[in-house]
């Protein structure tokens, strides 16, 4: 095999990149981290543009769909886009409606139930002679409502300086309200004009690189669409359907926080094994609050609607849309949640049912 001197050189260039890299590698990590905070805005744009671009697509779908009119087609893109923006709007004004003023109650019952909870533990210590008679004493004369008071104070005037304090508020506030604008502009902008956009990288790709990576390139990205689609309507769907099931069952078992746990439910359903079971621990203690007897039935009515919901309604609405064994599934959630959270989990079953079928289309052709 002849080497030409440009396989040399660029091998030649790579090596030394990489010995930077390497031997410079704090200040690298450090410009790596510097260029995605800078990139933060575009890339949640982008995530957001894909979630809209769903939406949108099926509004434009039912919008005119057979319309020969020229209005009809130049005002189906902007009407469907907005209709879908107002629609994940409302969808997040539900949830958090639903569960910021029922959480606030649930704490402060928590909060004023303290004082008169270690009153009875006391009581019951000195009952049974647990501690001894000097630590009873002293414990018993704490005045618990004066102290949790004062811990509230020192938690809500913050610790050291006042203007520090207001000052890094303002500039948090300031830097989240900004980063969300740019997202959304930056998600409207993929969104008005991605069909341009797409043309524009599929020129850039048959210039610079050669076909078969071009087409290695298209069915990747046709497997993550196809992937992520599918998981994000199916997840969406069954988590609707097991928040209503959830809410319906509550409200005929006469169970507090009916629609406040349920919503929960359902949106931590979107995290696929363990995210009904987060919100379930969630709404159990919340109802302890009220009546440990309810949150007792409420954990066993869980259990059971898990088993209608994961053996009935997941496969039919699911199914094998995503086209992933139970147990990658499971194994994409603990290493996806363990390496990256939250994030991990709802990204982790996507990305392995990508590997998962690039993997069986190259084995089948082998």
């Amino acid at each position: 095999m002849k080497l030409e001197w440009k396989t040399c050189f660029r091998v030649g260039v790579s090596v030394f990149i990489l010995y930077l890299c390497i031997h410079f590698w704090p200040a690298v990590a450090a410009l790596l981290v510097k260029l995605l905070s800078a990139a933060l805005p575009l890339l949640l744009g982008g995530g957001l543009a894909y979630v809209l671009n769903i939406l949108m697509r099926f509004y434009e779908k039912h919008y005119f769909p057979k319309a020969k009119k020229p209005f009809a087609h130049k005002s189906r893109r902007p009407v469907c886009l907005l209709a879908a923006i107002l629609t994940l709007l409302a969808i997040l004004s539900l949830v958090v409606g639903l569960l910021v003023p029922q959480l606030v109650s649930c704490i402060q019952l928590l909060l004023s139930a303290v004082p008169t909870g270690m009153a009875a533990l006391i009581e019951w210590v000195e009952k049974h002679h647990l501690l001894s008679e000097e630590l009873l004493s002293s414990i018993s004369a704490v005045d618990w409502k004066a102290q949790i008071g004062k811990i509230l104070e020192v938690v809500t005037s913050g610790i050291g300086n006042v203007m520090e304090l207001v000052l890094t508020t303002i500039t948090s506030i300031v830097s989240v309200i900004v980063t969300a604008f740019l997202t959304l502009i930056f998600s409207v902008y993929l969104l008005w004009g991605k069909e341009r956009i797409g043309g524009q990288v599929n020129r850039l790709m048959d210039c610079y690189l050669p076909k078969p990576v071009c087409q290695k390139i298209r069915t990747l990205c046709s497997v993550l669409d196809e992937s992520f689609h599918s998981y994000i309507v199916g997840q969406c769907t069954e988590a609707v359907i097991l928040g209503l099931l959830c809410m319906l069952g509550m409200f005929l078992l006469r169970l507090p926080y009916a629609t406040m746990i349920s919503a929960l439910v359902a949106f931590t359903a979107l995290i696929p094994v363990a995210g009904a079971y987060i919100g379930a621990a969630v709404g159990a203690f919340m109802i302890l609050t009220v009546s440990p007897v309810q949150a007792i039935v409420f954990l066993v009515f869980i259990l059971i609607l898990q088993q209608i919901e994961g053996n009935l309604i997941y496969p039919r609405v699911v199914g094998h849309s995503i086209g992933l064994p139970g147990i990658w599934v499971l194994a994409a959630v603990t290493l996806g949640g363990g390496l990256f959270g939250v994030l991990g989990m709802l990204l982790g079953v996507p990305i392995t049912a990508t590997i998962w079928k690039l993997l069986k289309r190259d084995m089948a052709k082998k």
